[in-house]
């Protein structure tokens, strides 16, 4: 095979913030974004710009479920693992494989842990993350955490939603609306760690000059649209005003999960 030639220079600016919510009283939601080259990360809301490494940048959503403190057990589980395994990768490799095997061994791992501690039998989580390297970023998920993406003033989901509401409107048993309305909403065919194996969707993006990745729990995306999420980042004049815009409106509506 040819050599590949060096990545293109590529220079993201990010942010991450999560809230508890109105109702509950401990946040099971983990977020991570890291430069993998560097070494910098972290679950702290920071602006970071930062150019992309050859390792590449990974952002990461997981929102825990589970007894006690199991749900966030889980999900801190797999946005530190899931680091840890993309920053081993060889610089010289890419590909959906690469996604694959890691997200297989860190729902692997979460199955483990639940089945070696009584305390965290049945704890689970789901996963959004985008890893991104050069100008192409693999897109991936599991449960109903989101990624989005903003191009050009048009907000287009990602991920798709692995839920039983999800499956009953591409079988036209449901209409969208209906789906938003419905009492079991929430209820999502796999998680990661309900079970040792898992089924991972990717998605190849080829990223332009612009574009805004929008990675977010359900607490999110269950209360405010994929319009209103693009009106906050569009007419506010920082990453921060806009996450706080979007966490306010999605508690003002009630705020029952975290967010």
């Amino acid at each position: 095979m040819p050599e590949k030639g060096p990545l293109p220079e590529v220079t993201v600016t990010t942010y991450g913030l999560s809230d508890v919510g109105v109702v509950r009283t401990n946040n099971e939601d983990s977020f991570l974004i890291a430069e993998l080259g560097s070494g910098h990360a972290g679950l702290v809301p920071d602006v970071m710009k930062h150019r992309v490494s050859d390792r590449g940048s990974l952002l990461v959503v997981s929102d825990g479920m589970g007894g006690a403190e199991a749900g966030e057990v889980a999900s801190k589980i797999v946005v530190e693992q899931l680091e840890t395994l993309l920053r081993t990768v060889p610089d010289d490799t890419t590909g959906e494989e690469i996604v694959r095997k890691a997200v297989e061994r860190v729902n692997y791992e979460v199955w483990n842990v639940a089945q070696q501690y009584p305390q965290y039998h049945g704890m689970g989580a789901t996963l959004a993350a985008a890893w991104i390297r050069g100008t192409e970023a693999l897109i991936t998920g599991v449960g109903d955490s989101r990624v989005y993406l903003l191009r050009a003033g048009k907000m287009r989901q990602l991920t798709r939603d692995q839920s039983m509401v999800e499956s009953l409107v591409e079988v036209g048993m449901l209409n969208r609306s209906e789906a938003e309305q419905h009492p079991q909403r929430n209820v999502i065919l796999q998680a990661m760690g309900s079970r040792p194996e898992v089924v991972v969707a990717i998605e190849r993006l080829e990223l332009r000059r612009g574009d805004f990745l929008l990675l977010c729990s359900d607490g999110l995306s269950g209360k405010i649209s994929g319009d209103e999420m693009r009106d906050a980042v569009l007419t506010t004049a920082a990453l921060p005003e806009a996450c706080h815009r979007m966490i306010q409106l999605a508690k003002n509506r009630g705020g029952e999960d975290n967010i």
